[in-house]
């Protein structure tokens, strides 16, 4: 249990971003800055959140991906100061709030229904 005390200091310290609603079952495309050396770049990181855990300063999603037939999986701190935008391309219809199921499914298995507006 946190004390109110530490709460009000990580409020403070924390930067909140302005990130569009997003949750699971959602495709989002995450643009992260990248420090090599001397130079940055930002890499964009597209895939299906899986879950999102944790409250205000210390919260955290899960995107999964398929890269090269392997499925890789990210976890992004959401008030993390190297996340440019995140971008949701899909919403997805699905029932549970955290998809760990999908690691086990491949192919037209995997597909995740899209809400309409």
């Amino acid at each position: 249990m946190k004390s109110e005390l530490m709460q009000f200091a990580e409020e403070q310290l924390v930067e909140k971003k302005n990130h569009p609603d997003f949750k699971a079952g959602d495709t989002v495309t995450v643009n992260y800055r990248i420090v090599e050396g001397a130079k940055e770049r930002i890499q964009s990181y597209q895939g299906v959140v899986i879950q999102r855990a944790g409250t205000a300063a210390t919260e955290t999603f899960t995107v999964r991906k398929i890269s090269g037939g392997i499925g890789v999986e990210r976890i992004f701190p959401v008030n993390s100061p190297f996340i440019d935008n995140i971008v949701v391309n899909k919403r997805g219809v699905v029932r549970r709030a955290r998809i760990f199921y999908q690691r086990a499914l491949t192919g037209k298995k995997a597909r995740i229904k899209e809400r309409r507006n």
